[in-house]
């Protein structure tokens, strides 16, 4: 056999071998999606350093990944949100290398969920290493790792075998998640429920709640399986520390000219209860907004914003997210929140 055939056939074998890949997956309901992961991240954070004072920048959890709806924010308002939210994670190591390691004086919109806000500052800890790890790849990362990820773009978006990305899902379909699923006995490998991917992403990180989450009660059960883990296993929240080093960037933010919100996201059920217990709107976010002394705005206090139901209690259907980012940002509009807004 001459090399030209050999090369032919091994050729042929491989694309056999993907295609049957990438059907069986299909078969299974997979679908291809963009990894939300540190590459994704670092290149929204890198228009911070070339935005302008008419920008919006959004920090803070998943609450703000699912919740801000950035067509709708900018049919509202004429300006498109840069998004560095971060799921499970706090927004602190973000917001505070946009105020140490940028010029950047437009607005900043914080989502506060409670749990994770004032969570810790202990670096080592999950809450603040998801965050800070992507911060110190902006600044780590090389050519080579620039150009990888803008190569991987196209193929994530058409092959649902790559669905893999840094949350680690249950149904991904890397050699790590697919071992994990493998059941030896009475063994488990996890205590943590299996925890399903429930979101689509854009490549500006724009993120909507999948149908099957909004309309499947079966499956958004699942998610809320983990919302209990996380509650019943979290430590007790660092109040002291959160806000001590929050008002720090706070002021320096707002000391060159930068307008600073914040805004707490619809939550409902089971989560919600865990939330008044364990973290009192009286003790945290009162306490918070009182100290920032910024525009603030609660989904409790507007009729608007306070008949939310999230289907898996902690985040908004891809629908009402449209109608919840349009309505917070009329009010904020019409409470001269925004001084940004781009004028004819």
């Amino acid at each position: 056999m001459n090399l030209k055939k050999s090369i032919t056939i091994a050729i042929i074998l491989i694309i056999t071998a993907i295609s049957s890949w990438e059907l069986y997956w299909r078969s299974q309901g997979y679908k291809p999606n963009i990894e939300d992961d540190t590459a994704l991240w670092a290149v929204q954070r890198g228009k911070v350093d070339h935005a302008s004072s008419n920008d919006v920048v959004l920090f803070g959890s998943s609450r703000v990944l699912f919740d801000f709806q950035l067509d709708a924010w900018e049919n509202e308002t004429g300006i498109r949100p840069i998004q560095l939210a971060t799921a499970g994670a706090s927004p602190l190591p973000g917001f505070r290398d946009l105020v140490e390691n940028t010029k950047f004086n437009g607005t900043v919109i914080v989502g506060v969920t409670p749990g994770l806000f004032f969570s810790t500052t202990y670096p080592m800890a999950s809450p603040w290493s998801r965050i800070q790890s992507r911060v110190t790849y902006f600044y780590d990362r090389t050519y080579a790792q620039r150009i990888n990820n803008m190569l991987s773009i196209p193929l994530q978006s058409n092959f649902a075998f790559l669905r893999a990305d840094d949350e680690e899902w249950s149904d991904d379909l890397n050699l790590k998640s697919l071992v994990s699923r493998i059941k030896i006995g009475n063994r488990t490998n996890s205590q943590l429920p299996p925890f399903y991917r429930f979101s689509d992403i854009d490549l500006d990180r724009n993120v909507k709640m999948s149908d099957r989450t909004a309309k499947d009660t079966a499956f958004a059960n699942t998610i809320i399986k983990v919302w209990g883990f996380f509650g019943s296993t979290a430590p007790p929240p660092d109040k002291a520390s959160t806000m001590a080093f929050f008002m720090e960037d706070v002021q320096n933010f707002i000391d060159r000219g930068g307008n600073l919100i914040l805004v707490r996201c619809p939550s409902s059920g089971g989560v919600r209860i865990g939330e008044n217990m364990a973290l009192p709107r009286s003790e945290f976010w009162d306490v918070l907004t009182s100290k920032a002394n910024v525009k603030s705005y609660h989904f409790e206090d507007y009729e608007q914003l306070k008949h939310f139901d999230c289907p898996e209690w902690s985040h908004l259907s891809a629908s009402d997210a449209t109608k919840f980012t349009t309505e917070l940002a009329k009010i904020m509009k019409n409470d001269g929140a925004l001084t940004n807004l781009k004028t004819d």
